[in-house]
């Protein structure tokens, strides 16, 4: 796959594509089926397929405040681009210059004039341009003019629910890891980096590894312990090892610094440095702040022991 940052400097590859466009944080099932009908559409114009999208999110600009946590750093994204066979990624740097382009500009310039797109596959909710002046209908209506198709691709749901980033952060907000992995299409994954902690767990008689998220923005679900899957970078992150997971404040210890910290069964290795892929698959629990440490001991070893089983078994999948 070839990622393209400058629209002014684009490869004749990178031009006459059948064209996927949106911000596609996450590579949802319901973004699946966008790139699939883009790479269907591709096959049938005999073109490749290739992505249209914008670093950073918008609202990051303009808002950054209140804008939202990312499911997929982009370094995270293009790579589960590649893994489902796109070709070309345009990731032009989102700017305040380019935010007030109009929205017949976008497509007039951009699309047709810099992309030279042979066919353009959206979302029905996409809107674009400035002050988001530009939908759906008026893309389809104004590529129409230029003699471009434009696909708009129908909501996704799963189990009666539509398949957006905003509810998959909201159920991880909630803790629901199961059913954001349900709409994901796999378990919600952050990396980090293996830092060194206070050494509790080793005193405790189960060692874990502090993780130290590598991006800033990166969305991190809500308290408590987790049946992960956790995969060592460079070594085996599409064969992920099972663990057991904690992120929060810990109350029984201090209550005050949120730390993550994964515990993988039957390794003891020094992983200090080393860059982890933890997917959480599942919350077993809450955050409890128990009466003494004793009482902590006996549950961790309690939760190990449910995520050992859950593991066993297959992950959900979307229904």
């Amino acid at each position: 796959m070839q990622v393209h940052r400058h629209l002014d400097r684009l490869p004749d590859a990178a031009r006459g594509l059948a064209l996927a466009i949106g911000n596609f944080d996450g590579v949802h099932l319901g973004h699946r089926a966008i790139l699939g009908r883009a790479a269907a559409e591709g096959r049938d114009l005999g073109v490749r397929a290739g992505v249209l999208t914008f670093e950073p999110h918008p609202r990051e600009l303009f808002q950054p405040d209140s804008a939202p946590k990312r499911l997929t750093p982009l370094r995270r994204k293009l790579e589960l681009l590649s893994e489902i066979g796109v070709s070309h990624v345009v990731v032009p740097r989102f700017t305040r210059a380019f935010a007030v382009r109009s929205a017949a500009d976008f497509v007039d310039a951009v699309l047709v004039g810099q992309l030279a797109a042979r066919v353009v596959v959206v979302g029905q909710d996409f809107c674009f341009g400035k002050g988001r002046g530009g939908d759906a209908t008026f893309l389809a209506q104004r590529l129409a003019g230029h003699g471009v198709t434009a696909v708009v691709h129908p909501k996704v749901t799963i189990g009666g629910e539509p398949c957006s980033s905003t509810l998959i952060r909201n159920l991880l907000a909630e803790g629901d890891a199961r059913a954001a992995t349900r709409l994901l299409g796999r378990p919600h994954v952050v990396e980090g980096v293996v830092i060194r902690g206070a050494g509790l767990g080793r005193q405790l008689g189960f060692a874990t590894a502090n993780l130290q998220p590598l991006h800033p923005r990166a969305l991190l679900p809500g308290h408590g312990v987790y049946a992960a899957k956790v995969g060592i970078v460079g070594e085996d992150v599409n064969e992920p090892r099972p663990a057991v997971l904690n992120w929060g404040r810990r109350p029984t210890v201090d209550g005050v610094k949120e730390v993550l910290e994964v515990h993988l069964f039957d390794m003891a290795r020094d992983l200090y440095g080393r860059r982890l892929r933890v997917g959480f698959v599942e919350r077993l629990r809450g955050e409890i702040r128990f009466p003494n440490l004793d009482a902590l001991v006996a549950r961790i070893h309690e939760d190990a022991a449910a995520a050992r089983a859950l593991l066993s078994s297959p992950l959900p999948t979307a229904e």
